[in-house]
């Protein structure tokens, strides 16, 4: 099969066909054909391209093998990072509108986080520690926060101190910053990658597989601080009104 197409390509590049008019594409083949002015049929098709990558140099076979498991980790994780994005600018948005009592907004964030649970807890607890820490620097590259500082701005500064210590035992920092040039320096150049459009192509050049594509079911919330607010006044109301 491949001889036929490696041949087809090498003869219409030596003997292109005189006119357009002689390539007859057969019903329910994906190849043309090309009757040269010597009666010879010539097979034609086209390759989708594909990206080649060297191995470069420096790198061993377990430098191969990690950075093979970070392109996997990232092709599952990195959607998850993209949709916290657009979650936090909701929220930001929500307290931005101004004239809420603390004791508002700390209900509103709690509504927030039931909602999260809800939508992402089975799939956080089928992350393996390498991909949710992995997630925590998406998230801080695609929010501008470390976790430590998302935790203390959104909750307070006790639980963010809490789980500093969690992290901790799991020898990582919530407080380690996103380092595009550094630490993170790789994963940098998988987002660039996938922000060209040639993130399948890349993929596929290193499984020979197309990338399993993480479903986000949701990427925006439900609950609304005002209309939370009201609700919450009404069920007051009707406490009252049962008194």
């Amino acid at each position: 099969m491949w001889t036929l197409l490696l041949a087809g390509l090498l003869a219409s590049l030596l003997f292109p066909c005189p006119a357009a008019g002689q390539i007859h594409p057969q019903k329910g083949v994906v190849m043309g054909i090309c009757v040269d002015d010597n009666g010879d049929t010539v097979y034609l098709d086209q390759i989708e391209p594909i990206w080649i990558f060297p191995r470069g140099k420096g790198m061993k076979k377990g430098d191969w093998r990690r950075y093979y498991k970070t392109v996997y980790n990232f092709n599952r994780i990195y959607p998850y990072a993209l949709a916290c994005r657009k979650l936090m600018a909701q929220v930001d948005r929500e307290l931005a509108i101004g004239g809420y009592s603390r004791s508002d907004r700390s209900r509103y964030i709690n509504n927030v986080e039931k909602e999260l649970f809800k939508l992402f807890e089975k799939d956080i607890r089928r992350m393996t520690i390498t991909q949710g820490v992995l997630l925590v620097r998406l998230i801080d590259r695609e929010c501008g926060m470390s976790g430590y500082e998302i935790i203390k701005n959104y909750e307070s500064g006790f639980a963010a101190t809490f789980w500093q210590l969690v992290a901790k035992l799991f020898d990582q920092d919530l407080k380690s910053r996103y380092d595009p040039k550094g630490k993170d320096a790789k994963t940098e150049e998988l987002i660039k990658i996938w922000d060209s459009g040639n993130w399948k192509q890349f993929y596929f050049s290193i499984f020979f597989d197309n990338p399993e594509e993480t479903v986000i079911r949701q990427d925006s919330l439900q609950v609304n601080l005002r209309r939370s607010l009201l609700e919450e006044k009404s069920r007051r109301k009707s406490k009252t009104g049962r008194r």
